[in-house]
């Protein structure tokens, strides 16, 4: 973006070769377990079954770019991050994620290009990762229910996947639209919400450098409970906008409506930027409990991004907009 300032950081470098050595070792081993399936004989699996694993433990072995976007924060721990955790379709606890995420079926993966593009698709995952190089970002996370944590992703800015496919004038939204699979998925047998989830953006927003695709985190690919294959994260907003197991990529003219807004709108506004001057209905955003430490912090003004997106909601009351 034009113009863009990155935040007053360490300069991009290389994350060292034995470090991802390290990381990447379970990535090896699904893939090579993925390569004895998929070729195994009278086996009825697709031709692409595990090829963007493959692909992706290739890309992290050529080499991943890593920035911190926490100005040095210290990460929360594995642990936490991977079983502490909301997807609902799995369930309303916070462990359901974790316990249930096995159920997710990823292997082969597919994304559909809808909408105002030049060209829509309808493309395999490790089609999409071939195009680009990762990179790993540190963002702080801010929950919507005042629970943060420091996490580092691995993936590419979904600046970068709109342009492939050509944006026409009349884009002005981006929609996002979670899986669908209520066999596997235990959470949508029950009418919590309209389902699939589904998220959205402004275009400006969803073109911001910052705004990235994840398709994993710590070095090694996106844990199911997490939102794998590939999840959307947009680092300013509470956590809820950054849609998991994307399956569906719609630009639209008309703004559509997010699925936490159709569902409860008094507490769920569309654009969701963590404002710690706004409160939601039944709480205060002033504060919040960072995941793995005690006592509180205060919650910066756009989660700690204020100098790189407060100018995209120039003129806007937030207190209305929220």
């Amino acid at each position: 973006m034009k113009g863009y300032r990155y935040p007053k950081i360490a300069e991009s470098e290389v994350t060292p070769k034995h470090v991802f050595e390290n990381r990447r070792r379970f990535l090896q081993h699904s893939a090579a377990f993925g390569a004895v399936m998929s070729f195994a004989p009278g086996m009825l699996m697709p031709n692409t079954a595990s090829a963007w694993q493959r692909t992706l433990a290739d890309k992290i072995q050529q080499g991943v770019s890593n920035q911190d976007f926490a100005e040095g924060e210290s990460l929360t721990s594995v642990n936490d991050a991977t079983t502490y955790n909301n997807f609902y379709e799995f369930g309303v606890r916070k462990s359901d994620p974790e316990v249930y995420g096995h159920k997710l079926q990823t292997d082969p993966w597919r994304v559909s290009i809808e909408g105002e593009f030049e060209n829509t698709a309808s493309v395999y995952l490790e089609d999409i990762l071939r195009r680009y190089m990762l990179e790993e970002r540190i963002y702080r996370l801010r929950c919507v229910e005042t629970w943060s944590m420091v996490i580092p992703w691995l993936g590419f800015p979904l600046a970068n996947l709109l342009t492939h496919y050509g944006l026409t004038s009349r884009a002005n939204y981006i929609e996002f639209e979670s899986i669908f699979d209520p066999d596997n998925l235990r959470g949508q047998r029950r009418s919590m919400i309209d389902w699939p989830y589904r998220e959205a953006l402004r275009i400006d927003e969803a073109m911001h450098p910052l705004t990235m695709i994840a398709v994993g985190m710590y070095g090694e690919k996106m844990p199911n409970q997490n939102g794998a294959p590939m999840r959307l994260v947009v680092p300013w907003k509470y956590g809820f906008k950054s849609i998991k197991s994307v399956v569906a990529i719609r630009a639209l003219e008309e703004k559509p409506t997010p699925s936490w807004v159709a569902k409860n709108p008094e507490e769920y506004g569309f654009y969701a930027n963590v404002n710690p001057e706004v409160d939601h209905p039944r709480w205060s955003q002033a504060r919040e409990r960072r995941i793995g430490e005690g006592g509180r912090r205060e919650t910066l003004m756009f989660n700690g991004y204020a100098d790189e997106v407060a100018q995209l909601y120039t003129g806007i009351d937030l207190q209305k907009h929220y």
